[in-house]
């Protein structure tokens, strides 16, 4: 015989989930976003929200504004770059010199 349990396979709070036991759902509005592939995303927004000029494409993840025409610009993208490269932004190749000499005669 198997346990005793008369509500066997669910568990508290399962039920129908209708709109009586959620509330009703606020009202609203779905706004159209298209980014320079022209993919065009929609989301909802309640309808008093304020409504974001721009939105990040769910396809492609560039910027998408409400203009089909003119979408934004993708963002310039910087290349990634070593703590050299930033080094040698800040010193010309005869600081660099000048620093080598200057650890290799302590060295001495």
């Amino acid at each position: 015989m198997a346990g005793g349990s008369a509500i066997r396979g669910s568990r508290v709070g399962a039920g129908p989930m209708g709109e009586a036991e959620r509330g009703e759902a606020a009202p609203r509005i779905h706004m159209s976003f298209w980014c320079a592939n022209q993919h065009e995303s929609r989301p909802s927004f309640a309808s008093d929200a304020e409504i974001p000029d721009e939105w990040d494409c769910p396809r492609c993840g560039l910027p998408a504004g409400t203009d089909k025409d003119n979408p934004p610009d993708a963002p310039k993208i910087e290349p990634y770059k070593t703590h050299l490269a930033y080094v040698k932004e800040r010193r010309s190749d005869k600081d660099g010199a000048a620093i080598l000499q200057e650890a290799l005669d302590r060295l001495s």
